[in-house]
C-alpha cells in the first residue's frame, strides 16, 4: 500500500535489503530517494543512521536533488552493521513560509496567514524570551505587517533542526555494514619474501631469502608511501609435479616451484615453507612489518598441491575424474598440473569450517588482510557463511577478491561480504572505456564493491606495457593511484621490468611465479620516486581517499582523459595521455559544479608533480610527463 507521502526507489540499496551497502569510517555516502506528495503543501524528509549499539543518531536533512529526488549525504563513525532508514512528512511551518509571503504582498487573508503562523511558532516548541517577543510581534496588529512577516519567519533556521512533522512516513529499514578506513584506502605492494635478500653462489645455485632477509626490504617499500605489503602463499610448496621455470614440466632439483601449489609432506596452509624460515620468523616480519606502519596480506589460495595433506585425509574435498585420479586445477588453454582445486559440494560444512580454521589462525599471527585467489571458483554460499564467521568477531579482518571473471560474479563475490575487488581496469585502455569504467565503479557499484587498482601482477603483465616505454609506466601508475583510492603493484614495476614469454603475451618471462628473481633495487632509472610522490598526494588529499567522488570532464585530445575528485574544498583535476608519445597542447572543458565551483569562479591549476601552473585552456602533456595531477587553486 502506498503511503501518504511517499518514499519511493531508496538509493542505495541491494535487492531489497538482503545484502548491506558498504561504507567506511570517515568516507561520504549519498542517499537518496523518490519523495513527493499530493498538493502544493511542503514536505521534509531525513535519513536516520542506527548505530551497532542500537541507538539511532540524530535524523540527517534531506534536500531537493531532481525530478523528485531527495538526498543526504552522510558519514558513519564507527565500524560495525548499521541500518538506515528514511523518514518523510508533511511541513506545515515550511508551507506557511513559502505561502505567507506571496499572500501578504499580495494582501489576501493577511491576518489569517499571520495567525496561522502564530499558532505554528506556539505549535514548534521553541520557547525563550525571543520567541515570545516576536509571536507577540507576528499578533500585533498596530505593527507593519511586513514586520510581523519577517518575525514569524526569524525562526526558520531554529525550526528546521527540529521540524514540525504531520503524517509521518517511514521506509523499511536498510543494512550498512561500515568497514575501517583501509577497507576503502590504501596503497599496495606485492613481493616474494623468496626473493628478497637471495643471492647467486659463484657455482651458480640460487639461495632462496627468507623472512629474515625479506624484512630488510620492508622500509624501502614503507618509504615508497605504502600501507600494505602483500605476500604470495608462504606455505610448503608441493613436490609431484612441481613446474620448472616459465611454467614448464620439466624441474630440476634446485627449482623452487610455485608458491600456490601448496602443501607437502612438511605442512599445508597452517604451516609455513621451511625455506623462509618458521613461524617464528613470520611472526618477526610481521611485528616489523608494524613497526614501519605497514599491514602485511597474506595470499589465500583454496588450492592443493597433489601431496598437500588434505589430499591425503580428505579426498572427499576434491574431484574425482572417470580414471579415479583427481583432477587438477585448469584455465584452458592454461594447465596447472600441479594443483588440485578443491570441491565443496562432497563436504560444504566439513570444507568451510576449515577454512575458517585455517583462517583464524594465521589472524592469530597478526594478519588482518587477505588476498583470496580465484574466490569466483568456488561457491559463493560458501564465501557468504566464511565471510559472515569471522565479521561476526572480527569486523576488521579484510579480504580482497582475486576473481578476473563475468561481472555477475565479480558483484555477488562483493555483495555477499568480501571488501574489496579486483577489477577489469588493466585491460581499459583507451579514454572512452577508460572513463566510463572509472565512473562505473566511482557510482554505478561503488555502495557494494570497492575497486582496488592494480598496475601489474604476476600473472598479468598488460600488453601495453611489453614494450618498456617510462611514459606508460608513468601515466598507468597515476591512473591506478588516482583513480581509485586502493590501488597496488607487483614488485619490479618500478624497474618497468616488463619482457613477455612472447611478444603480445600477458606472461611474464622468467616469471617469479616459478623462480626466485634476484633485483638491484638500485639501478638507474628506478620509478620509486615517482611512485612516492604519487602516495605522498594520495595521503595529503582528502579528495584522493575518496571513492565515489570522481567526475570525468571533456578533453580536445582522443587519447588525453581527465577526470576530478573533491571533498570539501579539496580539489584535485587528473590529466593523462593514455597513449603517451609526443609533446601536445591539450585543452579542457571542466564542468564547474563538478569541481565543487560555480560558473565563473576564478582558479588556478597548480601542478603537484612538477609544480608547474597552467589554465583549462592549456595543459602541457609530454612523454617525460604523460600525467598532471592538479591541485585546483583559488584566490
Amino acid at each position: 500500500m502506498i503511503t501518504r507521502i511517499p518514499i519511493l526507489d531508496v538509493q542505495p540499496q541491494i535487492e531489497g535489503g538482503r545484502f548491506p551497502v558498504k561504507a567506511a569510517v570517515g568516507e561520504s555516502f549519498l542517499i537518496r530517494a523518490r519523495i513527493f506528495r499530493e498538493g502544493p503543501d511542503q514536505l521534509g524528509a531525513a535519513v536516520v543512521l542506527t548505530g551497532p549499539d542500537g541507538v539511532d543518531r540524530p535524523p540527517v536533512t534531506m534536500h531537493h536533488l531532481d525530478n523528485d529526488f531527495w538526498g543526504a549525504t552522510l558519514e558513519a563513525d564507527a565500524v560495525g552493521t548499521w541500518r538506515y532508514r528514511i523518514e518523510s512528512w508533511s511541513d506545515p511551518y515550511a508551507t506557511w513560509l513559502h505561502d505567507a509571503p506571496i499572500k501578504i504582498e499580495a494582501g489576501v487573508d493577511v491576518e489569517l496567514m499571520l495567525e496561522e503562523g502564530a499558532r505554528l511558532l506556539e505549535r514548534s516548541g521553541v520557547s525563550d524570551r525571543a520567541l515570545d517577543s516576536e509571536l507577540a510581534l507576528v499578533r500585533d496588529q498596530e505593527a507593519p505587517e511586513l514586520e510581523r512577516l519577517a518575525a514569524g519567519m526569524s525562526f526558520a533556521p531554529v525550526i528546521a533542526e527540529n521540524p514540525i512533522r504531520d503524517f509521518v512516513d517511514y521506509s523499511q529499514s536498510y543494512p550498512l555494514q561500515v568497514d575501517r578506513e583501509r577497507a576503502l584506502f590504501g596503497s599496495w605492494y606485492e613481493l616474494f619474501p623468496r626473493s628478497e635478500g637471495a643471492y647467486r653462489e659463484s657455482d651458480g645455485t640460487v639461495v632462496s631469502g627468507t623472512f629474515v632477509t625479506a624484512a630488510k626490504r620492508l622500509e624501502a617499500v614503507a618509504d615508497m608511501g605504502f600501507d600494505v605489503v602483500y605476500l604470495p602463499p608462504i606455505h610448503p610448496i608441493g613436490k609431484i609435479n612441481r613446474k620448472g621455470p616459465n611454467n614448464s614440466l620439466t624441474c630440476g632439483p634446485d627449482d623452487p616451484g610455485s608458491p600456490w601449489a601448496i602443501g607437502s609432506a612438511e605442512g599445508g596452509h597452517d604451516a609455513v615453507n621451511p625455506a623462509l624460515g618458521t613461524i617464528d620468523d613470520f611472526d618477526a616480519f610481521v611485528v616489523k612489518a608494524h613497526e614501519l606502519g605497514l599491514e602485511i596480506a597474506l595470499d589465500f589460495a583454496l588450492q592443493c598441491a597433489p601431496d598437500h595433506p588434505w589430499a591425503m585425509e580428505h579426498p572427499e574435498w576434491f574431484t574425482t575424474r572417470a580414471d579415479g585420479t583427481i583432477a587438477f586445477a585448469e584455465n584452458p588453454p592454461k594447465k596447472y598440473q600441479d594443483i588440485y582445486p578443491l570441491n565443496f559440494d562432497n563436504d560444504f560444512d566439513g570444507l568451510c569450517a576449515e577454512v575458517i580454521r585455517v583462517l583464524r589462525f594465521w589472524m592469530s599471527h597478526g594478519v588482518r588482510i587477505f588476498r583470496v585467489d580465484n574466490p569466483h571458483t568456488k561457491p559463493v554460499s560458501a564465501w557468504e557463511r566464511i565471510l559472515a564467521d569471522i565479521r561476526e568477531t572480527d569486523p576488521d579482518v579484510i579480504f580482497l577478491s582475486e576473481a578476473f571473471t563475468v561481472p555477475a560474479m565479480l558483484h555477488a563475490l562483493a555483495m555477499v561480504g568480501f571488501h574489496q575487488s579486483y577489477t577489469y581496469f588493466t585491460w581499459r585502455v583507451h579514454k572512452g572505456e577508460t572513463g566510463a569504467y572509472l565512473e562505473e565503479v566511482a557510482a554505478d557499484t561503488s555502495h557494494f564493491m570497492r575497486p582496488n587498482f592494480f598496475v601489474n601482477t604476476p600473472d598479468i603483465l598488460p600488453t601495453y606495457l611489453n614494450a618498456g616505454d617510462l611514459a606508460m609506466f608513468k601515466a598507468r601508475a597515476v591512473l591506478a593511484a588516482t583513480g581509485s583510492p586502493t590501488w597496488g603493484m607487483y614488485a619490479g614495476f618500478e624497474l618497468c621490468e616488463h619482457d613477455p614469454i612472447k611478444p603480445g603475451s600477458e606472461d611474464y618471462l622468467n616469471s617469479e611465479k616459478y623462480e626466485i628473481k634476484i633485483r638491484n633495487w638500485n639501478q638507474p632509472g628506478s620509478l620509486a620516486p615517482y611512485i612516492t610522490r604519487l602516495n605522498e598526494l594520495r595521503r595529503s588529499h582528502p579528495a584522493l581517499r575518496q571513492l565515489r567522488n570522481l567526475h570525468v570532464h571533456t578533453t580536445d585530445d582522443a587519447d588525453v582523459l581527465c577526470f576530478s575528485k573533491q571533498h570539501g574544498n579539496d580539489r584535485i583535476l587528473v590529466v593523462v595521455d593514455l597513449l603517451p608519445s609526443a609533446h601536445k597542447q591539450v585543452r579542457l572543458t571542466l564542468n564547474l559544479p563538478d569541481l565543487g565551483l560555480r560558473w565563473g569562479d576564478p582558479f588556478l591549476l597548480q601542478d603537484e608533480l612538477t609544480g608547474q601552473a597552467a589554465t583549462p585552456n592549456s595543459v602541457n602533456i609530454s612523454p617525460d610527463h604523460p600525467a598532471r595531477i592538479f591541485n585546483i587553486v583559488r584566490p
